[in-house]
């Protein structure tokens, strides 16, 4: 258990990336989605109005940019941590184990973060002028409880995945990656080509709890591959 702290300690010695990314990456989108909004504002769309809530609340822009920005971190926590773990001493079980629980961590730190932000939103009427950022339908179009159950999951299936592809460097070389992403590619359009007749029906009956079954299908399968893969892996 003590190789499994000092791993998750390691982790997060990198405050910079662990703490003030995620906020810095929060902040960009949210310069951005203004700047949009005073676009559409300034073409006569009226901030409050059916269709600016509808427009803005329907703007995934900050779950593309930080998804984009978790799965590097994930790549990186991996890659780029595992050697030095073990040479202060780690087991290679202890730092699959010690990243995953730095990852379940940072879900945390992100969905609190992203709650404090949504409810200085909501106290200001939207920042005042009607702006939607956080009170999207993405993080949970303003409701506590779905925010947390979205963003929990989906930052450790960020983070899972992306530590994943990491392993697979560490133990391939380059190769690694690309034999993992050539293989989800593949699933991916078997599995769409299966489900695409009773899509409508799927989506009809898509209930939110699905998601988080199938993120944690998705962790439970990235963690056991980056443990598989780290095992035999070469320390350099």
């Amino acid at each position: 258990m003590s190789a499994v702290a000092s791993t998750l300690r390691l982790h997060l010695n990198q405050r910079t990336t662990t703490f003030l990314a995620p906020i810095n990456v929060a902040a960009i989108v949210a310069v951005v989605s203004i700047l949009i909004s005073l676009v559409f504002w300034r073409a006569g769309s009226q901030p409050g109005s059916e269709g600016w809530i509808s427009g803005s609340q329907s703007n995934p822009g900050i779950i593309y940019a930080l998804a984009g920005y978790l799965i590097y971190l994930g790549v990186a926590s991996v890659a780029t941590t595992f050697p030095f773990a073990l040479t202060l001493g780690a087991t290679r079980r202890a730092f699959v184990a010690g990243t995953l629980l730095w990852n379940a961590t940072m879900a945390v730190y992100v969905a609190v973060l992203f709650a404090v932000l949504l409810a200085i939103e909501l106290a200001t009427d939207h920042w005042f002028v009607g702006f939607y950022i956080f009170d999207i339908t993405a993080l949970g179009a303003g409701d506590f409880g779905r925010l947390f159950a979205l963003v929990i999951p989906g930052v450790l299936t960020a983070l899972t995945l992306g530590g994943v592809f990491g392993a697979s460097w560490v133990r391939y070389g380059a190769k690694g990656p690309q034999l993992i992403a050539a293989g989800l590619v593949l699933a991916i359009a078997i599995l769409l080509i299966i489900l695409i007749p009773q899509a409508a029906e799927i989506l009809r009956m898509l209930q939110p709890w699905w998601l988080v079954i199938v993120a944690g299908v998705v962790v439970i399968l990235a963690a056991t591959g980056t443990w598989l893969l780290l095992r035999r892996a070469s320390v350099r």
